[in-house]
C-alpha cells in the first residue's frame, strides 16, 4: 500500500496494491477509484485537496472488498 500526496497537482493518491489499472471511475466530484482487470478496487485518488471544505482524513475512508458490477450483455437477459 502506498500513499502519495502531490502538492503541485493538489491531489492524494492511495495505491492499495501494485497492479495495472485498467479502468478509473469518478464516483464523486474529484474522487476517482481505480480498478484492475478483475474489477477489484486497487487505488483511490482525491483531487483538489486544498479546495476541500474540510481536510481529507484517511481514517474517514472505509473500504470493503467488492467487485465492480459488470454490465450484462443483451444476450444474457432473459424475458420474465
Amino acid at each position: 500500500m502506498k500513499l502519495n500526496i502531490d502538492e503541485v497537482a493538489d491531489a492524494l493518491h492511495l495505491q492499495l496494491i501494485d497492479v495495472e489499472v485498467v479502468e478509473s471511475e469518478e464516483i464523486a466530484a474529484g474522487i476517482i477509484v481505480d480498478y484492475d482487470a478483475a474489477g477489484e478496487i486497487v487505488g483511490l485518488e482525491v483531487l483538489h485537496l486544498s479546495k476541500r471544505s474540510k481536510p481529507v482524513d484517511l481514517l474517514d475512508f472505509q473500504f470493503q472488498s467488492h467487485r465492480k458490477p459488470k454490465p450484462v450483455a443483451p444476450t444474457e437477459l432473459v424475458a420474465a
